[in-house]
């Protein structure tokens, strides 16, 4: 389909790989006349002098296989790369709905044999209706699905994708971008920035790079101000939109996916992040967004378009032209199709007359005519072209699998942990009134109830105090800890897949920057309660109750973290931990002695961690006590009338002082096997689904 000029002016392209490495600066090429970048990152690109906008651009470039020459350079040089896919086709296993109503498949079909490339400077637009696979394309090419089977060849550069290297040199932004509230623009961007950039490179350079990349995409005004949460605080939708581009845009990556990078903004702010787009793409860079309803002036900012119709065919994929002219001549060759009338949109127009209306309407199918257009054969040949490696090339390879160590991961995610609950008083300070008050309040209430050993009744009021103060520190550490890691772990579901580390650092910084918080929160509780409550003030009873407190606080934060990680979302963590809270209170050891607990249950009594918790603090306290003391009421546990409270504790709720070792080290044992449960939940659970 097209204009016999067109088809001449494209025959006459064969040569364009040399052509664009002829157009680089001199210092960006070898002896051979390839693409070669400057050793040690000190030497900028040079800009080429091309007209900015795309209507002008030189079509001699821009349309051949090697892409556009960089118009804009910036301090450290990256190699530009194309992507070149042949006959994708993606499936997902059949709903159960539509196998309820006799589809006989077993897969669903959502791309058929798609074809097409993406080059250097050019800027491509994937458009369709809703449901026509846009997206799904753009993840099959990024490597971001996570179910489904993929067929068909992807080559960059000419060598076939391995995706851990991919992931190197590609960007990905999410359309719903997504980034942790509490850190500035600035800090997200040295963030990522020190955990994608490779290790040897200068310091000194990263952060020049960033502050070109700020510059680039317009977010200097606003460098210190806290990103917050979509649509509550921090950045605007558009804001976030172009932070969103250049947390991606300091990976200097050679290829960039968008996903709809103006959704849900208006005519203005949609403009601001199209020149965001365009300054990218004028880097040299391959830059591939997919686009819904886009308006007039943001659909003749690209460069090229594919053109997907429903059950994820081709239906164009080739040139814009200037004023869309390019598309409009395709479909308007093909007999039948209604004219674009002056003003209309051509884009609208474009996926109106492509609708499965009008195919039933003409009799046509688009998908069938474009694979017998000679756009379709000009196509095929530039895939072939780009599938194939040039001589003397070498495919990408890096020598480990992230940018930075294990030690470099943890030590940033560390930093930035640090920053999130520096900035969180709704958490952490809200955490340490609500510690202070509840210590006062149980302070006033068991005044001085500590100091009384005279009867059965005084222990079990002591008892009835460290179980109640105890339930309501530790479950609330549960409670108000799992918002946070939800928020955090959305986070790290997007950084995860974009390269940045490895689940283990980030899961370990997210529970090592929780002791130093609930070792402050024990030394408030510890100190108030310890006199208030009026305990025997010796150095060693003063640790033990210290120490009890500070791992009970801690196991139960890490259980709150460990079900957030074993669970999809928020609300069912929250369910799934407060149906242990029942069995934790039930066999803590107060409600029910454990001498009493049947023989058939007694096994959950030891593997309770709150039960552990009850012995050490009454163990250690009153273990060790030989004052005589009165037996109250009914109880009968000898025939004496008189017990040290040592022995009326060890008969009556099992107690025994010289188990302490023991229970000292299930203490700490709890807070560690939570963790860890943390840790390779989130290493090996992903409820991200695409």
């Amino acid at each position: 389909m097209g204009s016999d000029e067109d088809g001449n002016e494209h025959m006459n392209r064969s040569n364009s790989k040399k052509q664009f490495n002829s157009g680089l600066p001199r210092s960006l090429r070898n002896a051979k006349g390839v693409f070669s970048p400057p050793n040690g990152g000190e030497l900028r690109m040079q800009q080429s002098g091309l007209p900015h906008h795309s209507a002008v651009r030189n079509e001699h470039h821009m349309y051949g296989p090697g892409g556009v020459t960089p118009e804009r350079g910036m301090i450290l040089p990256f190699q530009p790369l194309s992507i070149a896919f042949s006959e994708i086709s993606y499936y997902v296993d059949m709903p159960a709905e539509m196998k309820h109503e006799g589809v006989p498949e077993d897969r669903l079909q959502l791309l058929t044999s798609i074809t097409g490339a993406f080059r250097p400077g050019v800027l491509t637009a994937l458009v369709g209706v809703s449901g026509a696979g846009k997206t799904t394309l753009m993840d099959v090419l990024a490597g971001r699905k996570t179910a489904g089977y993929i067929e068909g060849d992807i080559h960059i550069a000419g060598y076939p994708k391995k995706q851990q290297t991919f992931a190197r040199i590609s960007g990905y932004c999410e359309q719903n971008d997504i980034h942790s509230p509490q850190v500035t623009v600035h800090e997200s961007l040295v963030y990522s920035a020190w955990l994608r950039l490779a290790a040897d490179i200068n310091p000194a350079f990263k952060s020049q790079f960033v502050e070109e990349v700020m510059e680039l995409v317009e977010l200097m005004s606003m460098r210190d101000a806290l990103v917050g949460l979509p649509g509550m605080t921090g950045l605007s939708t558009e804001q976030r939109k172009r932070l969103t581009i250049a947390v991606e845009l300091v990976a200097n990556p050679s290829i960039i996916f968008m996903d709809e990078p103006t959704s849900g903004l208006d005519a203005r702010a949609a403009a601001i992040v199209m020149r965001t787009v365009r300054n990218t793409v004028d880097t040299g860079r391959t830059v591939v967004c997919t686009i819904h309803q886009p308006s007039i002036d943001i659909f003749e900012a690209f460069d090229e378009v594919l053109l997907l119709k429903r059950g994820g065919r081709v239906a164009y994929m080739g040139p814009l032209g200037h004023h869309s002219h390019k598309v409009v001549e395709y479909f308007e060759a093909i007999p039948g199709v209604q004219k674009i009338c002056e003003g209309c949109n051509p884009a609208t127009w474009m996926l109106e007359v492509s609708s499965v209306n009008v195919e039933n309407e003409l009799n046509i199918d688009f998908a069938d005519l474009y694979e017998k257009s000679f756009l379709f054969m000009r196509n095929k040949a530039l895939v072939h072209e780009l599938s194939q490696a040039l001589p003397g090339t070498q495919d990408l390879s890096f020598p480990t699998q992230f940018a930075r160590s294990f030690a470099g991961q943890l030590s940033s995610c560390l930093w930035k942990q640090n920053l999130t609950y520096w900035r969180s008083p709704d958490y952490n300070l809200v955490r340490f009134v609500f510690t202070l008050i509840t210590s006062v309040v149980f302070g006033t209430i068991f005044w001085q109830i500590g100091v009384k050993r005279d009867t059965t009744n005084d222990i079990f009021i002591v008892m009835g105090a460290l179980y109640a103060a105890t339930i309501f520190m530790c479950f609330n550490n549960c409670g108000t800890v799992q918002p946070v890691v939800g928020v955090e772990r959305t986070v790290f579901y997007r950084e995860k897949a974009a390269g940045m580390y490895s689940a283990i650092p980030y899961a370990l910084a997210q529970v090592m920057i929780e002791i130093l918080y609930v070792l402050i929160q024990a030394a408030f509780y510890s100190s108030i309660t310890y006199a208030m409550i009026g305990f025997e003030w010796t150095i060693v009873k003063f640790f033990w109750y210290f120490y009890i407190m500070f791992c009970s606080l801690l196991a139960f934060t890490n259980y709150g973290m460990m079900m957030v990680g074993l669970t999809p979302n928020g609300q069912l963590a929250v369910i799934l931990a407060s149906f242990f809270y029942s069995l934790f209170n039930l066999f803590s050891g107060f409600l029910i002695p454990m001498p009493l607990i049947p023989a058939w249950w007694i096994w959950y009594y030891w593997i309770c961690p709150l039960a552990w918790t009850m012995y050490g603090l009454m163990a250690s306290q009153y273990g060790d006590v030989y004052t005589k003391l009165t037996i109250s009421g009914d109880i009968i546990v000898s025939e004496k009338k008189l017990l040290s409270v040592s022995q009326w504790v060890q008969d009556y709720f099992g107690f025994r002082h010289s188990f302490l070792h023991v229970v000292a080290g299930m203490i700490a044992l709890w807070p560690v096997l939570f963790a860890l449960i943390f840790i390779f939940s989130i290493k090996f659970l992903n409820f991200q689904r695409r």
